[in-house]
């Protein structure tokens, strides 16, 4: 952390670790935020049968979002904290047990975030499931441990958050993108 200016944050980790809460914390405090893709796709119509039914079609899909989300920020005055990232896909195929498919892999060796990559660690006394966040406990935690292992595979290093109130993460967060 430090006092450098990134354009892209990552917020990467388990789910129902807090990220989209501090998320929205970020954002009403002015810092530019992007969505989680996954959950804006499980939200759309059909979202939780492309991810039942063909997850290498729900993997691809994310892919293409994350993509899209990168270019709108690409050209942004300041930073932007993005709920989740490529090399999320990576740590979801790998937790799922399918494999990397290639142009997924391209894009995490050359689509690079150039700010922190902060994780929201398995955090079992906030976590809830809920109509999108289908996954156990157990599950949720493997899925922190796989997408936290791709990140460090693509040479990033993953910034643990405090497992403190969102105020507190907040400041966190606000110092390591230097704001």
């Amino acid at each position: 952390m430090g006092s450098a200016r990134f354009r892209h944050a990552v917020l990467t980790g388990a789910p129902g670790a807090g990220k989209t809460t501090l998320l929205d914390a970020a954002a009403a405090a002015g810092i530019a935020t992007s969505p989680e893709v996954a959950r804006q796709l499980l939200q759309a119509p059909g979202g939780m049968e492309l991810r039942e039914r063909d997850p290498l079609g729900f993997a691809q899909a994310m892919l293409e979002a994350h993509l899209r989300e990168y270019a709108n920020f690409a050209v942004a005055p300041g930073p932007a904290v993005f709920d989740r990232g490529v090399c999320d896909v990576v740590g979801f195929l790998d937790v799922s047990g399918l494999p990397e498919l290639p142009e997924i892999d391209r894009a995490c060796r050359e689509l690079r975030y150039d700010g922190p990559i902060l994780r929201a660690p398995a955090w079992h006394e906030i976590y809830a499931q809920d109509a999108e966040r289908i996954q156990t406990w157990e599950e949720a935690a493997a899925s922190d441990a796989a997408v936290s292992a791709a990140w460090r595979r693509y040479g990033y290093e993953v910034i643990d958050l405090p497992l403190a109130p969102v105020a507190e993460r907040l400041a966190f967060l606000r110092a390591a993108i230097g704001l």
